[in-house]
Order: structure tokens, then C-alpha cells, then sequence
């Protein structure tokens, strides 16, 4: 057996070293690659099957990224303690690295192939999303895996006006950006941004400047492939019968664009079915049935190829759509809100075939979202989910577990509202939004974009300003020629060349997708994509605006109701009591959640506004900072001889002396209270160290202050608030409480002791 050969390259990026190597790890796949960034390391391995899938009519790709809790020194939180199923972050990642390299594989090429990328370490300083794409590219570029790369990725930061290539994860959090763009030396083929509501231009110089450094990982990748790369496999596509396709077309004339123009989808699609088995009928009339099946099939491509031909020569040459709009009109918005009953919020937003209901629910701090993956974040307060059944395109599926493309679109949902949502401490609410896509017609994530702005809102939510979302299109020629499409709908993202999808306020930029299905777009190209994606947005927002513009002042009747409170965080501890008791007690007794933050904030939430208050007032006199003249009802919760105790608060009580108890001498305790009485006192001494509290209801009835207080016992040379009721005194009944002045004289021992608390 050789010696296996390692070989490695490395180049500087934002000062730290970017470094891929191979001949390691995984020796048995087509090409493994190493990258390494700092102390984040990332496995990627491609593989790719000997024949082509010969039932496949699309290009089988797969990619998985594994995270693996060891890589950050986690443990799975499973019952099992090992991964299960991809996380939501994971699911992101793995789309993110199959969206840039899926445009440059081979047309035609139906081997199948799959791209697996294992997390070896995280350091939770260098993000590994776009480290994922690179280890990807070079694993495929290496290989014998025919392939039009490399690409190279890179993440940008926004900060105090200045872009910053591959900032920190911890940097990242105060960051009016948080783009990835990934490319080859020639061309930009992904972006997916968030951002602040930052101008156009910015987001473009973003871009600009993460693909001049693409181009420069590329070029490492070129170094490795040098030192160790395989020759490709050859590949030829398999050939097309332009003869037949010829014969279709002159057999069709003009029924196919006669077909095809018609603004409702459904209506479109039965007449383009239909005349696709006239055709297919007719040029498999006279065929063999041993080859009859082969025929068909290639009748069925070539008319494919026919229509998406016709489609696009439609829109280049004439700037005609299926439906007959131009290539800058958005199909018709309708906008409603406060739909459904009962629900904390809900928005329904309409655009041409294209229709999303989404519904708001609003949560106590608790109910957030806990995060088991490699993120820095722990827990989410914000989550928006998005569902895409199968009647939404009139057909049938079986229902499942949401999909891939399910989480992406919920995810760019939810990153374009992040920049507008008030922050915990204006709004402590968990924030939850379902997007049900009811129609679907094209563009539904930015209509779930729209639809969440308008939840929102309608939900009360403080949110800075509404937000919109417009997909755009692009239609290429092989002449150089090609013209950008406002509000694609289904055939024409199926058929084109690129989906922007761009989310908003009137005032920048929020949320950013950008996929390529050629090996590239311009900057040219980008520039009028976003100039005309802008025009757009700011229509959707003005059709938005007549219906709500801004968030109701109130919250629906049936959200709980959040009140903070602010209390010193020495007294959490008691707030929770032993075990959690004294907590769980309010709440049993409440019906309200109660939520407690480190720092001593305290979020009380419950639709019973008479509840919420009877929970604020048993946390505040929990947690009060109980001094000396202080008046509180309390109840009678034991008696002694020497006096009683009273609970001021859960899990606080102080002593009333039998002395403390009324005017005159009282012999016993029980002449004047009883168990469970509940009476008004006065502190009178809080003993320190022990913090005991001494308490009088004598002082009371005879209209006393603190402040009288402290003066006889100045005069006595007693401690401060020390008077009869001190827990140090004692405990006899023929000590009445007459004489308030006098000199008691010192305890015989055997007089009973009072005992401490």
C-alpha cells in the first residue's frame, strides 16, 4: 500500500489563515477536502455514481451538512445523546452549498452525485456556512466529477458605515449585515443577505467586494487541483433529435403560444397539457410498441424544449409574458387583516394566483425557541414557520414533515422582518408566525414576507415599519440580450435564468436571495435587478399601507397580557424559593407565568388582567426591600406564647411580641388574634445579619411612627427600631405592654425564649 500523500494550500483572509487540504481523510471518495478557518474545520466529501440514473430527467444532487456536537464540545441534548435529524440550521446550510454549485454541472448529466459535509470543529469565532460551499467546491473541483468550477464564498459585515469581509461570529451580532455571496472568477452565482434597511447601493458593494475575493479562493482551489487533482471523467451529452423537434413545431404553428397566453394559471396549464398529448399522440402514432415508451419520451423532451424556447423568445423579443403583462407590471394585490377570529393576529396577502394567510401568536418569554445546534445563539424569541400543502398548486402529496424548500422560505421570511422587530426589552413577547401558502403561483415566500408585516401589525406588534417582499426574474439570450421580470409567477422561475428575491421597507433593504441557474450574472445586470426589484417593493408597500400601515395600539383580547418588573437580583433566590416552591405557588395561585431573567427582570404574563395583578403585588412584596416603618397585612401563621408570627410575603415572616400586640397588657396571645386573622403592623427592627424581623400592630393603634421609634430608643440607648417587638427581648406576659419607656430588667432563664426564625 503507498503512502498516502497530503497535500495542503493556504492564503490570508480578514488575518486569519484559510487552509484546504486533502489526502487525509476519506481516501474511498471521488474527492475530500479539508478546510480549515481559524479552529473551524469542515470535512466535505463528493461522491458520484458509475452510470447515469437512467429514470432521472433532472440532475440527482444531493447535499447534507452533518453538524456534529462534538465539534463544539456539546453533547446532543437527545434522549439517545447522539444527532438525529438535521437541525433548521443545518437544512439552511446544506441549501446554502447546493444553490452556487448546482448551475455548474453538465447539461444533461444524470449521474448521480452526492456532496456530504461533516463538521469537525467549531470555534464559534468563524462562521462555517460559507466555509461549507468552499470545502464543497474543492472536493468536487479535485475530483474526476465533471464540474464547471471552483467556487469560492465569502460572508460581509456592516459596520459604522464600512463593509467587512468575514467578520467574527461574535462581531456579527452588531452587524447591519450578514451577506454571503458565492461565485466564480467569472460571475456572482448566490447571494442570501439580512440587513438593516440598508440602501441598494450598499448591498451591491457588498456583493461586489465578496466576489473579488471568490475569485481569489478560487484561485487556491486551482493551486490544489494542481497538486492534487484527478483528471475528469468525460462526459458528452447524450444527443438531441433536432429533427424531431423541427417536425413539432411546424406541426404546431401557432397553437402553442395560443396556449400559453393566458393570465390564469390553471386555465394555461389544462391547455398546454392538452395540446402536449396531441402532439405526443400524433408523433407516436406509427411507432413499434417495443419502442414506444423510448418514442414518447422523447416527443415529451422535445416539446418541452419547444415551450421553454417559445417562453422565453416571447419575453426577450417582444417583452410579452404568459399572461400579458410587461416585463415591470406586478399582478394584482388584494390585502386584508384581522381575518380570523380568536388568533393574535393574521394577514392575507393576494397577489395574482399567489395567495398567503398568515397568522400571529404571541407567547411569555418562556415559550421561546431553544437552540440545540453549533450557533452562538441558545434561544430564538422570533420564529416564523412556513407551510406549502399540496392543494396550494392543485395537486396531491402526502403530508409530511416540512421540506427543505419548506424551511428555506420560512427562514428568508423570518430574516427579512428580523431588522423591524422591537427589542425584548420595548416588547417582551415570544413572537410566533405561520404562513399558510392557500394558492401558489410563484413568489409565495415573498408573499409570506407581506403576509408577516401585516400579522404583525395587526397583532399590535411595535414593529419599526412594514415590510415587502418582490421576486424578480431574468431571461438570457445567446446574443448577449436579456431583460429583467418584477413579480415572476410559477412558468416564468421555472423557465428563467435567475430568482432575486428581494424584501424591504421604504427605506432599505432587509432581506436578499439570489439564485442563478446559468454559470453567472453581471454586476450590470445585478444593478438594474435591484433598481427595478425597489420600484416594485415600493408599490406592494403602498397597497399595503391602504390597508394598515402602522400596528394597532392594542393588543388583541385574547394575548396574554406581559408586565415586567425590575427587582434586585439578590432576592431571586427568594423569589424562587427552595426548589422553586415559592414561585410555583404564585403561579398556582395566579393562573400567570412568571418568567425571571438574570438581571433581575421578572415578566408576569396571563390574559387575566385581575390576575396579573394579584401576581405583581405577591412578586413585589416578595421581593420588596422590607425597612424599618414599613406597613404591611399580613396574615397570623403561628402563635406562641410570647407572641405570633405574621407573613408578610411568601416565604418572609416577622414576629409581633406579645407586647407588640395591642394598647393595654395582654396576658394572652389569643385574646387578641387568633390563627389565619390577617391585621395590620409596623416594622420596628430588622436584626442584622439574620435580617429577623420585628413587627408591632400596637404601634398602629396608637398612630406611631418609625421615626417616634427611633427616638425613645435613642433616649433608652436602645438599637435602632430594637422595641419591645425585637426577637432579643423577652417573652414573659408579665412583661404587658403599658409602659413603653421602662426598663424591663434582665430575663430570669427560666422564662421561655422565643424562637428564631
Amino acid at each position: 500500500m503507498s503512502e498516502r500523500q497530503i497535500h495542503s494550500v493556504s492564503m490570508e483572509i480578514a488575518g486569519r489563515t484559510l487552509t484546504l487540504e486533502t489526502g487525509r481523510f476519506a481516501e474511498q471518495a471521488n474527492g475530500a477536502v479539508v478546510v480549515r478557518y481559524g479552529d473551524t474545520m469542515l470535512l466535505a466529501t463528493a461522491v458520484a455514481s458509475k452510470e447515469p440514473r437512467a429514470d432521472a430527467d433532472f440532475f440527482p444532487l444531493t447535499v447534507d451538512y452533518e453538524e456534529k456536537m462534538y465539534a463544539a464540545g456539546k453533547i446532543p441534548g437527545s434522549f439517545f445523546k447522539r444527532e438525529g435529524k438535521p437541525s433548521e440550521g443545518a437544512i439552511l446550510t446544506a441549501r446554502l452549498t447546493d444553490r452556487p454549485l448546482r448551475p455548474l454541472f453538465p447539461e444533461g448529466y444524470r449521474h448521480e452525485v452526492q456532496i456530504i459535509v461533516t463538521t469537525f470543529s467549531i470555534d464559534m469565532v468563524n462562521d462555517p456556512a460559507p466555509l461549507s460551499i468552499i470545502a464543497a467546491s474543492a472536493a468536487l473541483a479535485i475530483s474526476d466529477i465533471p464540474f464547471l468550477g471552483p467556487v469560492g464564498a465569502v460572508q460581509v459585515g456592516y459596520f459604522d458605515g464600512k463593509l467587512q469581509i468575514n467578520p467574527t461570529m461574535p462581531d456579527m451580532a452588531n452587524s447591519e449585515l450578514d451577506l454571503v455571496v458565492a461565485g466564480t472568477k467569472d460571475a456572482v452565482l448566490m447571494v442570501e443577505a439580512g440587513a438593516k434597511e440598508l440602501p441598494e447601493e450598499v448591498m451591491l458593494e457588498a456583493v461586489i467586494q465578496g466576489h473579488q475575493v471568490c475569485k481569489q479562493i478560487c484561485d487556491l482551489q486551482n493551486e490544489l487541483v494542481k497538486l492534487a487533482g484527478r483528471p475528469k471523467k468525460e462526459f458528452v451529452p447524450p444527443p438531441v433529435d433536432t429533427s424531431l423537434e423541427e417536425a413539432i413545431r411546424q406541426w404546431l404553428g401557432n397553437r402553442l403560444y395560443e396556449a400559453i397566453t393566458d393570465a390564469n394559471k390553471m386555465v394555461r396549464e389544462e391547455r398546454t397539457e392538452a395540446l402536449k398529448r396531441e402532439v405526443i399522440a400524433h408523433f407516436t402514432a406509427d411507432e413499434p410498441e417495443e419502442e414506444l415508451e423510448a418514442r414518447t419520451a422523447a416527443v415529451a423532451a422535445a416539446f418541452e424544449n419547444i415551450l421553454y424556447e417559445e417562453v422565453r423568445r416571447m419575453i426577450l423579443e417582444r417583452g410579452e409574458r404568459v399572461d400579458g403583462r410587461g416585463p415591470k407590471d406586478i399582478r394584482p394585490i388584494s390585502v386584508e387583516v384581522g381575518l380570523i377570529p380568536r388568533v393574535h393576529g393574521s394577514g392575507l396577502f393576494t397577489r395574482g394566483q399567489t395567495q398567503v394567510l398568515t397568522l400571529a401568536t404571541l407567547g411569555s418569554p418562556a415559550e421561546e425557541q431553544r437552540l440545540d445546534d453549533l450557533g452562538i445563539e441558545t434561544t430564538k424569541r422570533y420564529i416564523h414557520h412556513y407551510n406549502f400543502p399540496p392543494f396550494s398548486t392543485g395537486e396531491i402529496r402526502r403530508l409530511g414533515s416540512p421540506r427543505r424548500r419548506d424551511i428555506g422560505h420560512g427562514a428568508l421570511a423570518e430574516r427579512s422582518l428580523l431588522a423591524v422587530l422591537p427589542s425584548k426589552e420595548e416588547f417582551p413577547y415570544t413572537m410566533r408566525l405561520v404562513s399558510e401558502t392557500l394558492s401558489s403561483n410563484g413568489s409565495s415566500s415573498m408573499a409570506a414576507v407581506c403576509g408577516s408585516s401585516l400579522a404583525l401589525m395587526d397583532a399590535g406588534v411595535p414593529i419599526k415599519a412594514p415590510v415587502a417582499g418582490i421576486a424578480m426574474g431574468l431571461i438570457t439570450g445567446k446574443d448577449g440580450r436579456w431583460r429583467i421580470l418584477t413579480d415572476i409567477q410559477g412558468i416564468e422561475d421555472h423557465l428563467g435564468d435567475m430568482d432575486f428575491k428581494v424584501a424591504g421597507t421604504a427605506k432599505g433593504v432587509t432581506g436578499l436571495q439570489m439564485d442563478i441557474k446559468t454559470t453567472g450574472i453581471t454586476y450590470e445586470i445585478m444593478r438594474e435587478a435591484f433598481a427595478q426589484a425597489r420600484e416594485g417593493r415600493l408599490y406592494v408597500l403602498e397597497k399595503m399601507n391602504a390597508v394598515i400601515s402602522e400596528p394597532r395600539k392594542d393588543l388583541s383580547p385574547y394575548a396574554p397580557r406581559i408586565i415586567t418588573l425590575q427587582i434586585n437580583p439578590d432576592k431571586i433566590g427568594a423569589l424562587i424559593g427552595p426548589g422553586g416552591k415559592t414561585i410555583r405557588s404564585i403561579t398556582e395561585s395566579t393562573g400567570a407565568q412568571i418568567d425571571i431573567e438574570e438581571d433581575g427582570r421578572v415578566y408576569i404574563s396571563t390574559p387575566d388582567a385581575a390576575a396579573a395583578q394579584q401576581a405583581v403585588a405577591m412578586v413585589e412584596a416578595l421581593t420588596r426591600e422590607i425597612k424599618v416603618g414599613d406597613i404591611f397585612l399580613g396574615k397570623v401563621v403561628r402563635i406562641m406564647p410570647f407572641g405570633a408570627f405574621v407573613n408578610l410575603a411568601p416565604g418572609k415572616d416577622g414576629m409581633v411580641h406579645v407586647s407588640e400586640l395591642d394598647v393595654g397588657r395582654v396576658e394572652n396571645v389569643e385574646d387578641v388574634i387568633k390563627m389565619g386573622d390577617e391585621i395590620n403592623v409596623m416594622v420596628i427592627g430588622i436584626e442584622p445579619g439574620t435580617g429577623k424581623v420585628s413587627l408591632s400592630r400596637r404601634a398602629l393603634l396608637t398612630g406611631e411612627t418609625a421615626e417616634d421609634r427611633r427616638a425613645a430608643g435613642a433616649g433608652r440607648g436602645l438599637r435602632d427600631g430594637g422595641g419591645r417587638g425585637s426577637s432579643e427581648r423577652g417573652s414573659g406576659s408579665d412583661r404587658g405592654g403599658g409602659d413603653r419607656g421602662g426598663d424591663r430588667g434582665p430575663r430570669s432563664d427560666d422564662r421561655p425564649r422565643p424562637r428564631r426564625r
